[in-house]
């Protein structure tokens, strides 16, 4: 029986001879640019998310909810201060670039607070808007886990993938929330 491999697409000549054109030097400076672009997103959103959990937890009714979310936006400031101390190992100053894609989650979350019912459906509600927050700050940071590593930012890269385990634990226990009491109470609400 005769197999057949499915070979991947071969690289152009003139996509070789660019990527070989530019010296490893220009190439790794790219790389650290989109690295510290990444930093500078994830550091406006951290400190957008420290507005953001105070609005979640007024408008909470479940004190298990409450109290998650409590206890996430001190890890959250942290958070914010580790993000300062990435920036530090980089010899750079700490700065904020607007990240579309966390202003855009923090608005849906605010739409959802604002047009669900006060009570457990509103809770639901809350936890689905701040999941979605957790798992693009775990994208986030894995991907800048990775970046720091590749350009040999191992300080950074600890630090980085230290909040990346904050951010998954966060979204586990948002997790057990929802499925333990929220989510049922809320059906028969």
């Amino acid at each position: 029986m005769k197999t057949t491999s499915k070979k991947a697409p071969a690289k152009s000549a003139a996509s070789k001879k660019s990527a070989a054109a530019k010296p490893e030097g220009e190439r790794a400076e790219g790389l650290r640019k989109l690295f510290e672009d990444q930093l500078k997103d994830i550091y406006w959103a951290e400190k957008a998310l420290t507005k953001a959990i105070p609005k979640m937890i007024k408008k909470a009714t479940s004190e298990e909810l409450i109290d998650a979310l409590t206890e996430h936006l001190e890890v959250t400031k942290n958070q914010v201060t580790r993000v300062e101390e990435v920036f530090q190992t980089l010899d750079k100053k700490a700065t904020a670039k607007k990240c579309e894609a966390m202003e855009g989650l923090i608005k849906e979350a605010e739409e959802i607070m604002d047009e669900a019912e006060e009570g457990l459906v509103r809770d639901a509600g809350i936890i689905a808007a701040a999941q979605k927050v957790e798992h693009y700050e775990i994208a986030s940071y894995g991907t800048l886990a990775a970046l720091a590593r590749t350009l040999g930012e191992t300080e950074a890269a600890d630090l980085l993938t230290e909040t990346l385990e904050e951010e998954k634990e966060a979204d586990e226990t948002l997790t057990e929330v929802a499925e333990t009491s929220i989510n049922e109470e809320a059906l028969a609400e």
